[in-house]
């Protein structure tokens, strides 16, 4: 039986007159992937901005080892172990890979912004313990060799890693992806998959994704949730949710069927 990390309950949200999310509710096991898949306008974004308090939810409830977090800021949820990343690739262009790392380590500041300021010896060695933190994570993940590279020089699979290497160096308990296999070619969506897998091992770490690559879910996700109009319709396995009659029929098809043959 699978230990319990994260709990969510009977979540909601409506903009005006369209209910975004509808009754959503969902555990996440230690060590566990679980997907969640639809068509876009299906919710699948909302449920992580909810997670992580980009929107505040109308009802509903969000657990994380048996402690309520729903109304939590954005930043203690981080500091609670909830990280993420974006659809779309949000990275400093005119920093370095190593910098675009250490910025996710700015909440742990041991100093005070006037000892920053004047470069005191406690901003220093803050300043040493981030860029420790950071290289360690860059190592872990296979991209220490390129901490003094620019973000634009890399190509789209290792941007889409650095970007989860800067959400990595926080230490979440669950880490949020969505859709990480985004604009990635076949080869790089393989490499995606085991680089997932083995950060569930090397970071001791969950992993929620949304995902419409169907390959990637297939191969990556113990549990998928499948949301259609702010619905969830379906919730099994890849085996079950691939013999299931009413998402096959609904939206996914012939494309689960194709690439599964």
């Amino acid at each position: 039986m699978t230990e319990v990390l994260m709990q969510i309950d009977h979540l909601a949200k409506s903009f005006g007159g369209v209910k975004a999310v509808i009754d959503f509710s969902m555990t996440l096991g230690k060590n566990q992937v679980v997907g969640i898949i639809g068509p876009n306008g299906a919710g699948k974004t909302t449920i992580f901005n909810l997670i992580s308090n980009v929107y505040m939810p109308d009802q509903g409830t969000i657990l994380i080892d048996g402690k309520d977090i729903t109304k939590l800021s954005q930043i203690m949820k981080a500091r609670m172990g909830i990280g993420r990343t974006f659809q779309n690739i949000r990275l400093f262009s005119t920093l370095s890979v190593l910098d675009n790392v250490k910025v996710a380590c700015d909440y742990k500041a041991g100093c005070s912004m006037i000892e920053s300021i004047l470069r005191l010896p406690r901003s220093f060695a803050n300043e040493k313990k981030i860029r420790s933190e950071a290289m360690a994570c860059l190592e872990l993940v296979g991209m220490a060799h390129l901490a003094n590279e620019r973000p634009t020089n890399l190509p789209y699979g290792q941007q889409r890693r650095l970007e989860i290497a800067r959400a990595l160096v926080m230490k979440p308990k669950v880490l949020m992806l969505d859709e990480p296999a985004a604009g990635l070619n076949p080869e790089e969506c393989f490499e995606l998959i085991d680089f997932l897998k083995d950060i569930l091992v090397t970071f001791d770490t969950s992993l929620i994704i949304i995902e419409h690559r169907m390959d990637v879910v297939m191969n990556l996700c113990h549990k998928i949730y499948v949301q259609d109009f702010g619905k969830n319709i379906a919730c099994g396995t890849p085996v079950e949710i691939q013999c299931n009659e009413a998402v096959l029929a609904a939206y996914l098809g012939e494309e689960i069927q194709d690439e599964t043959a």
